[in-house]
């Protein structure tokens, strides 16, 4: 099978989500990049001031990727233009070479959600999810890549499958996509279906690069918590997709940081399972 092209030049192989309670490890690491939530990134009259450690990133020359949290795409409302702002100040100060979003909403009718929330997947739905996509594009300095989320629920009365959906979004907008292999590894569990069939199905010509995380099964579902080890199923769609596309693969952590050992393990394993060169050789000098 042909590994289809598809790279941000900027990016190195494997990645990490950049987090302040783990910020010290990071610099002492030698990622291909990092991502940083957008939301939390200081904006002031329209400058993005970003954390110390972060700009250093920046200054060693770390590709960041600022990732929206409250941009609302898929929202039947226009998207702020403020929020729009936000993330193009983020882009520029860090010199990110891509800026990433979700495909989800996170408000309706003045309400905030506080949680990510799956798109309907009908044709009125994807004419507003294009339709946001390309406000928000009309006033970023760089690319956008929207992401495939974790939902435990579908909408009733489906128009598209979720990989038809990508797949005609993609071909009317062109745009981006990351894609998160640990979301559809928590989607096909919980709902029944063999992750690597419906990683299979999902378009990946566009695909800049890859979330993996690991998460939480409480007996009933599986929760894409990104507090626990990437499990062997979710390093398996790393590598299945790295078969299908060159691509980038980015680790994601939120709360219970683990020893830095442990961090560099799974930082490992995700670099073994994409065919990457480790990462971690430098800062294992410092931290084990």
């Amino acid at each position: 099978m042909s590994v289809a092209r598809r790279r941000v030049p900027a990016l190195g192989d494997v990645g990490l989500g950049w987090r302040r309670e783990i910020a010290g490890v990071i610099g002492d690491l030698r990622p291909g990049f990092c991502e940083v939530i957008a939301e939390s990134v200081a904006v002031r009259r329209g400058r993005a001031r970003p954390h110390p450690a972060l700009a250093h990133l920046v200054s060693s020359g770390v590709a960041v990727v600022p990732h929206g949290v409250a941009l609302s795409l898929g929202g039947a409302e226009p998207v702020q233009r403020k929020r729009i702002r936000h993330l193009a100040a983020c882009a520029e100060a860090l010199d990110a070479p891509v800026v990433s979003e979700h495909i989800a909403f996170v408000r309706a009718g003045g309400i905030e959600a506080g949680h990510l929330l799956p798109v309907p997947r009908t044709r009125e739905a994807l004419a507003a999810l294009t339709a946001n996509i390309e406000r928000t594009r009309q006033e970023l300095p760089v690319p956008l890549a929207v992401e495939n989320i974790a939902a435990f629920v579908e909408w009733p009365e489906s128009e598209f499958t979720e990989s038809e959906f990508l797949t005609e979004l993609v071909e009317r907008t062109g745009v981006l996509l990351v894609m998160d292999v640990a979301n559809v590894y928590a989607n096909a569990r919980n709902r029944g279906r063999d992750p690597q069939r419906e990683l299979a199905r999902l378009p990946v010509e566009q695909v800049a690069y890859s979330h993996v995380a690991g998460g939480h099964d409480d007996g009933d579902f599986y929760h894409d918590t990104h507090t626990a080890r990437t499990p062997q199923e979710v390093l398996d769609l790393v590598a299945a997709l790295r078969r299908r596309v060159d691509t980038p693969f980015m680790l994601e952590r939120d709360g219970r940081y683990p020893p830095a050992a442990e961090l560099f393990e799974e930082l490992d394993a995700i670099a073994a399972a994409s065919g990457a060169a480790p990462i971690t050789a430098v800062a294992r000098e410092v931290w084990v």
